[in-house]
């Protein structure tokens, strides 16, 4: 279903009076990370503003995404090495369910938070265009990095952007 569906008649409404889409959502590099708060596999909820101050890399992924499996393992080992700098990743689940999450997680055996989206809602607000898409928030809360899809070696980017910004 889409944001503009989901999104009651008086809102979308108010948004067109003012020019504005609910395309106007889509994410852009400076702009602050649209914040959210979604369930953890471990039960508790996690919002994003509790991560200002750190450095964070969103990686928004599916079970049935190859590249997503691939690109995981590659992730976690990214969150243990630069954790203890103020840096985080946080995986954020589309499928709004938690069994096949939970299935790829046991055999992966990442280390860092995995989020369910339920509804689709945050996918619809980062409006995700690819499977795996990373978006990397710095220390302020601004989008600073952007990567759709994943091929072997794209991690090095991801390196290279998240210790920039550990050091700003």
């Amino acid at each position: 279903m889409s944001l503009k569906r989901r999104l009651s008649p008086l809102v979308v409404s108010g948004l067109l009076i003012l020019g504005l889409t609910p395309a106007a959502f889509a994410v852009s590099l400076q702009e602050s990370a649209p914040d959210f708060t979604l369930k953890s596999l471990e039960g508790g909820n996690l919002r994003l503003d509790e991560y200002r101050g750190q450095v964070v890399l969103i990686n928004f992924w599916a079970s049935w995404c190859g590249p997503c499996r691939q690109e995981m393992p590659l992730l976690d080992r990214l969150h243990q090495r630069y954790e203890d700098t103020g840096f985080a990743v946080l995986g954020v689940n589309v499928e709004g369910e938690r069994a096949p999450a939970q299935e790829i997680v046991d055999k992966t055996n990442v280390s860092f938070p995995v989020l369910i989206d339920e509804g689709q809602l945050v996918s619809e607000l980062y409006k995700l265009d690819a499977m795996p898409s990373t978006v990397v928030v710095d220390r302020d809360g601004r989008i600073r990095y952007i990567h759709r899809g994943y091929k072997p070696g794209d991690e090095a980017k991801y390196v290279e952007v998240v210790k920039e910004l550990i050091r700003e």
